[in-house]
């Protein structure tokens, strides 16, 4: 693996703009089952929302095998095939509303390539930045994670257990149902959340794997439940271990002594811990 060349992505930029709609804020709003009023022009977008706009529209020739865009335009070609959201880090500085144009620049800031357990292993670091007008509303970070597919030999991996103490929770049942929604609202194509016989047969997962990025978003909606006045100002979250469509999981909180800060983190049913987050308020 060229890691040298595939350096040479570091500092790529492409820049969105997007009229955002009302329709994603209330799908999913009704894909939570949340009781908010209906979303409208002029409605702040909640926080993680704007994971539904400005989304890569590829022509369905130009997918890879596992329904992914391929790679080699924006996202350097890692040649690893399990590509993964491994966490994000946000600081959210104004409002982003419904009924304006806004404008989201990306940026490619880092490629590092690592050893892990299961082998070779390529982080990709991307900025997203998210603008009305001249006023920053979102600086985001996303690691996506490249890596090799486990052998058919290898026992899985054994994740570090769950915090067994919190404040306030809810029980989830990922049904397909609720991924279909999620990959449909944004336009994720990857198969690993569809498509049951290439996650066992090809991946080797036991079941439809739930997104990422709808953990993160089921952790910060658990807190709006708690708090629903509080306002955002910066959450973190990293990915670790996989949840699936045939067990249950939890997501949970818990308040640090500031009052202003929360620890988040999603359970699987065997205990394991599924995701881990931080939230800062005001």
């Amino acid at each position: 693996m060229d890691i040298a060349h595939l350096q040479q992505w570091v500092g790529k930029t492409e820049t969105y703009d997007e009229c955002i709609a009302p329709f994603p804020s209330n799908a999913l709003a009704a894909t939570l089952n949340r009781d908010d009023s209906e979303y409208i022009a002029g409605s702040a977008l909640p926080p993680l929302w704007h994971w539904l706009h400005f989304l890569p529209i590829f022509k369905l020739s130009d997918a890879g095998y596992d329904g992914h865009a391929a790679l080699g335009g924006f996202l350097p070609p890692v040649p690893l095939p399990r590509r993964m959201w491994a966490g994000s880090r946000l600081n959210f500085h104004a409002p982003m509303c419904i009924g304006r144009v806004l404008k989201k620049v990306s940026t490619v800031r880092s490629v590092k390539a690592k050893n892990g357990r299961s082998g070779p292993l390529v982080f990709v670091t991307v900025g997203h930045q998210v603008f009305d007008g001249d006023t920053l509303g979102i600086d985001e970070e996303h690691d996506i994670v490249y890596r090799h597919p486990p052998s058919p030999d290898a026992p899985a991996p054994v994740p570090p257990r769950a915090p067994g103490k919190w404040s306030f929770s809810r029980e989830i049942d990922p049904d397909p149902v609720l991924l279909f929604r999620y990959s449909a609202l944004t336009f994720n194509g990857h198969r690993i959340h569809y498509d049951r016989p290439f996650c066992i047969d090809t991946e080797g997962y036991k079941g439809l794997v739930v997104h990422g990025p709808l953990l993160a978003t089921l952790l910060l909606d658990l807190l709006r439940r708690e708090i629903p006045q509080a306002t955002l100002r910066g959450f973190e979250f990293r990915a670790i271990s996989s949840v699936f469509d045939n067990e249950t999981f939890s997501v949970h909180g818990e308040a640090d002594d500031d009052g202003k800060t929360f620890q988040l983190w999603a359970r699987r049913q065997d205990g394991g811990l599924a995701m881990q987050a931080k939230a800062t308020i005001e």
